[in-house]
């Protein structure tokens, strides 16, 4: 697929951050824009070594800010440019969010090449949950079950 002009200055944007990012010791190389229209809503660099935080990759930053700004959880007719494949928390992010597009850079795979195995998370998720590295336990409970119901018949409840 070609991008188009405008397409790709967004995209060299989300590459810039990424730069910025790592060179200012945020985080790792990885930098996102959310565009609607011909603004960019959002911008986010990775700030998972900076802040403490697993989940501060350039794309949940980005988004968060963009949903702020449109005060809204959903990135309705929205675009989202990202210096590499989403991992899979970001996807999972991307998803929830519901943009019309996502444009990345580098693969998941040229990733995996300097130290950052997105790869590892997508076989993980892809296993048997009596197979994953990390121990699951499902452990059912009529409390959370009571939960559910109510929300089932909440008249209240937005669903999302």
């Amino acid at each position: 697929m070609m991008i188009s002009e405008r397409e790709t200055r967004f995209l060299e944007r989300a590459i810039e951050l990424s730069r910025m990012g790592m060179r200012s010791g945020k985080g790792g190389p990885f930098g996102c824009v959310v565009v609607k229209g011909e603004e960019i809503i959002g911008e986010g660099v990775n700030q998972v070594t900076s802040s403490n935080d697993p989940t501060a990759h350039a794309e949940v930053v980005a988004i968060r800010m963009a949903c702020a700004k449109l005060g809204s959880y959903q990135l309705t007719d929205c675009e989202i440019y990202t210096s590499c494949e989403p991992c899979p928390m970001c996807l999972g992010a991307i998803y929830w969010a519901r943009p019309r597009i996502v444009i990345f850079a580098n693969t998941r795979k040229e990733a995996g090449a300097i130290e950052f195995d997105d790869d590892f998370i997508y076989r993980e998720l892809g296993a048997d949950i009596s197979d994953r590295t990390i121990q699951f336990c499902h452990e059912p409970h009529p409390g959370a079950k009571a939960v559910f119901e109510e929300w089932r018949n909440w008249e209240g409840k937005v669903k999302y």
